[in-house]
């Protein structure tokens, strides 16, 4: 579990994780998650170069050799993006099964704790990160902790990668079946659907637009944390398999807390659909990334 001394036994970091302070308030969205956790491993996509330089030129950090709290890690998707370019990356999440995966594949360490509570001594980082996470945690809690574990001059960011169905109509189709098809579908064919408030969170300048369309920053009414917010778009590419795309599908929140069955009968729909579209079975879906990154002055 060691790297470098950054973690000792019983998961205590030497001057960055506070001793007592794994939080045991593990409770939430990570037990959906957990029980696709292989599936999500193997299918969701990375995050391509482009959103990597983009967080660098935001945050004024460049990622060899930055401190990293990855908060929100899963199987470590962004946390391998992270430590292949030269990051010294802690992983945090609430799922066990989750971080099984991730440890299986990095050598980083891993904590599983909450990230509205994090275990780690103020001012360690140059940056947080929440990767496909924050909307999963309590928006005024998970930024101060952000704020607070972050040194001077560093920086909090989030990204999101999702279809972009205005650019295919076979995808716009794809996404409006399985919007109608399960009641708890969060996407870009929703009306009014906009990506999570983590700018608004993060700036303090009150509810409004923005890059990600966004919405209040939260029960203040938008009252953030006060960082200086920059956001961005990446667009990129993805080549998949028809099964691994379908797969993709079902690792989603409200397909993976749906019936089997129901679930199995919606991507035997969705095979048959888009097999006619990709005969050879492979898929070119446009993807694009947001990216908000607030820096601390």
């Amino acid at each position: 579990m060691s790297d470098d001394g950054l973690v000792n036994d019983g998961l205590v970091a030497d001057g960055l994780v506070a001793d007592g302070l794994v939080s045991r308030r593990l409770t939430g969205s990570h037990r959906v998650f957990d029980r696709v956790s292989e599936e999500y491993d193997a299918t969701r996509p990375h995050y391509p170069e482009a959103l990597y330089l983009a967080l660098e030129e935001l945050s004024g950090i460049r990622l060899d050799g930055a401190t990293v709290i990855d908060v929100g890690a899963g199987t470590g998707i962004s946390t391998r993006g992270l430590l292949d370019r030269g990051a010294r990356v802690v992983a945090v999440d609430r799922g066990e099964r989750m971080l099984a995966r991730l440890r299986a594949r990095t050598t980083c360490p891993a904590l599983l704790a909450n990230g509205d509570d994090l275990p780690f001594r103020s001012g360690v980082a140059d940056l947080v990160t929440y990767a496909q996470s924050w909307h999963w945690l309590d928006p005024a809690l998970s930024v101060a902790e952000a704020v607070r574990v972050t040194r001077a001059g560093g920086a909090v960011a989030g990204w999101w990668n999702s279809v972009d169905p205005g650019k295919a109509d076979w995808l716009a189709a794809n996404q409006v079946r399985i919007a109608e098809s399960c009641p708890g579908y969060i996407g870009p064919v929703l009306p009014g659907w906009s990506m999570p408030p983590l700018a608004a969170a993060m700036s303090g300048s009150g509810p409004g637009g923005g890059l990600g369309g966004g919405v209040d920053g939260g029960p203040d009414g938008g009252l953030g944390a006060g960082l200086d917010v920059a956001e961005t778009w990446v667009t990129w590419t993805r080549s998949v398999r028809l099964e691994d795309f379908l797969t993709d599908l079902r690792t989603h929140s409200y397909m993976a807390s749906m019936d089997g069955d129901v679930v199995a009968d919606l991507l035997a729909r969705e095979r048959a659909e888009l097999g006619r579209v990709f005969p050879d079975g492979r898929l070119t879906v446009p993807m694009r990334v947001y990216l908000a990154v607030g820096r601390r002055g």
